[in-house]
């Protein structure tokens, strides 16, 4: 019997390669990165039916060409839609490129691929869209003015869809994946170094996070929230009035000021 299908973006490293690590076993994989290199060494060290696909997701023809492979493909039963980036620096300092690619990558690509996806998984009646947020889409912070929102987008985005399929008596589950600071390379490309963000009491490994993701997706859990300290943010901050949530996470902005001025801060 054919086995299921699953494609993971960002596939070539962290998250991404950590879901195609824990489904190797039993789904064949469509691998999306922009590293063909990176992503050809994951497929041998898997030793499973591997399709890689070498794409920049902020490139919109390469968006629609693996769209339109996505939704060809009978036998896909999960797409992760984990690619994204982070900049450094206010949002004024930060390059117009980098933020318009940020959009494109993190909306965009995720519209377009989720819609070629849930057509033929509704179609089927089974499947499901894993898209990976951030606790950021809960609590913002200043330098990440493109991140929270286009990962706020991405969690709305999720739970609006959830909506629709229920209203459309569909099997198809959808979650949104939000973990917090994760090892991996995000934060190395960024240059940002990890004890300036957080004591390793807050730091996850990506480990952690895809098996609390599998875990919830197996149980129809929309929203994942991996680890305690950041299921109390997600649960407490979003409840509070506007105007003390904003005090709290100005404060908490306040404290690496110098790094914002600097262009050295992040989120996740």
């Amino acid at each position: 019997m054919a086995r299921p299908v699953a494609a993971i973006t960002g596939a070539s490293s962290g998250i991404g390669a950590t879901f195609a690590r824990r489904l190797a076993a039993t789904h064949d994989l469509i691998l999306v990165a922009r590293r063909r290199e990176r992503l050809e060494q994951l497929a041998a060290e898997l030793g499973t039916p591997c399709e890689i696909v070498a794409a920049d997701l902020a490139d919109d023809s390469a968006v629609k060409t693996l769209a339109a492979k996505l939704g060809a493909e009978p036998r896909l039963e999960l797409l992760v839609n984990n690619a994204g980036f982070g900049t450094k620096g206010l949002f004024w300092t930060a390059s117009l490129e980098s933020q318009e690619s940020m959009h494109r990558v993190h909306v965009m690509a995720t519209m377009q691929l989720t819609h070629a996806a849930l057509g033929g998984m509704t179609a089927r009646g089974r499947g499901g869209v894993i898209n990976v947020a951030s606790i950021a889409s809960f609590v913002r912070s200043a330098g990440n003015a493109s991140y929270c929102s286009t990962k706020s987008w991405m969690a709305y985005f999720t739970e609006t869809l959830a909506l629709e399929l229920k209203a459309a008596n569909s099997a198809v589950k959808v979650q949104s994946l939000c973990p917090g600071y994760t090892y991996s390379e995000f934060h190395d490309v960024l240059g940002v170094k990890r004890e300036r963000l957080g004591p390793k009491s807050v730091w996850l490994t990506a480990e952690d996070v895809v098996d609390a993701s599998l875990r919830g997706l197996d149980r129809g859990k929309l929203f994942v929230v991996p680890g305690w300290q950041y299921k109390l943010v997600a649960f407490l901050l979003p409840k509070l009035p506007t105007g003390l949530r904003l005090w709290i996470e100005g404060r908490a902005t306040k404290s690496r000021s110098r790094q914002l001025l600097e262009g050295e801060a992040t989120s996740r």
